[in-house]
């Protein structure tokens, strides 16, 4: 393959050899299921967040899912999500037996309004979820300080800001719970599987319940003891090995990702015809994906496919998803704003001229191609 027709992906993941030195060992142990690389990788993840309690789940879906009930969040009760997310954080939401309810976003970042969360609370609403969208922090103050005055419970959806630092706190952990995801899009992966965050001792001990059939420890599949109902959201060794293996790559990656989201925003800054999504990286915010927005998303998407620059579009605000149908004049900023946004190739695999020849193509498709 040419020079020129060197394949710039939107990501990519990677598996080096130390995390199949791991997965060998789990093989050679006989032994998959959860075990000692689950119980190393909590421990890993808790540690690095400042987290008292990490519970290791089947995916960052099951991690939302979980944390609503062990709250005690079901039927007839109200959970409010933005509308600009991946749809899986209203079907966690589906899946507790709550109702979703969506609320518009901030177009400055693509998180959720301030306002239009306030706006929405009734006496149904149980809890919120503020999405930390591309890593960019939801105003977790503000959000803190409504949920608190109404007796609401904040479930972060973190999953695409892992190692994100939102004013000396990483996020996922200023809420009652904060929800990780691991697939294989993310900074590190463990192919699926998400990580449940609290500090809250209860809440941990009703997750163990929840995640392993209502067992507090670890089961023999006999005469075990079971507390409550609960299901089968156990992460496997094979997975906890992954993710251990994963996280020695974990600073480089990150420097990667930053400094790629650096030359995207001197490359670009005098673009009249896109606009970056900021990101605090002096104060600690760690950019999983670079976005930007522009009337022309579709045409710059194409143009840049079309010399094997590979980009993602933003997802369908949810109201315009069968499931969750509404009207988008109630929706206003996500409307307008999720067919104007994209992912730029973000991954930690690329280097320096990379990103650079995405930022020239990009510059030629707005100067006429």
């Amino acid at each position: 393959m040419s020079k020129e027709d060197k394949i710039i992906p939107w990501w990519t993941p990677k598996i080096g050899e130390r995390e199949k030195e791991l997965l060998k060992t789990v093989l050679d142990n006989n032994f998959p299921n959860e075990g000692q690389f689950v119980d190393l990788f909590e421990k890993k993840i808790s540690g690095l967040l400042g987290c008292k309690h990490a519970i290791a789940v089947t995916s960052g879906t099951a991690a939302i899912f979980l944390a609503l009930k062990s709250l005690g969040i079901g039927s007839g009760d109200e959970v409010v999500i933005p509308d600009i997310t991946f749809i899986a954080t209203a079907n966690a939401a589906e899946m507790a037996g709550a109702k979703p309810v969506l609320v518009d976003i901030d177009p400055k970042n693509m998180n959720i309004s301030v306002e239009s969360f306030e706006k929405s609370i009734t006496d149904k609403t149980k809890a919120v979820i503020p999405v930390h969208v591309s890593g960019r922090a939801s105003d977790m103050e503000n959000i803190m300080r409504i949920a608190e005055d109404n007796g609401i419970k904040v479930v972060e959806d973190a999953a695409e800001a892992f190692m994100s630092i939102h004013k000396g706190k990483y996020l996922g952990t200023f809420g009652q719970i904060g929800c990780l995801s691991f697939s294989p899009n993310k900074t590190i992966t463990t192919g699926q599987g998400g990580i449940i965050l609290t500090d809250d001792d209860d809440l941990f001990m009703r997750l163990k319940e929840l995640k392993n059939q209502g067992r507090r420890e670890r089961g023999t599949g006999g005469d075990d003891t079971h507390f409550a109902v609960g299901y089968n959201f156990k992460m496997t060794d094979l997975q906890g090995a992954l993710g251990v293996g994963q996280l020695e790559y974990l600073n480089e990656r990150i420097k990667r990702m930053k400094k790629n989201h650096k030359i995207y925003a001197e490359e670009l800054k005098n673009s009249g015809k896109m606009s970056l999504f900021e990101f605090d990286i002096e104060g600690g915010e760690t950019p999983q994906w670079t976005d930007a927005y522009s009337g022309e998303r579709d045409g710059l998407d194409k143009y840049l496919a079309s010399r094997n620059i590979h980009c993602r579009r933003f997802w369908l605000p949810i109201h315009r998803q069968a499931p969750y149908k509404l009207k988008d004049d109630m929706f206003p900023n996500s409307t307008k704003m999720s067919y104007k946004s994209i992912w730029l190739p973000s991954a930690f695999t690329l280097a320096d001229s990379d990103i650079i020849k995405v930022c020239e193509n990009i510059k030629q498709f707005f100067n006429g191609g």
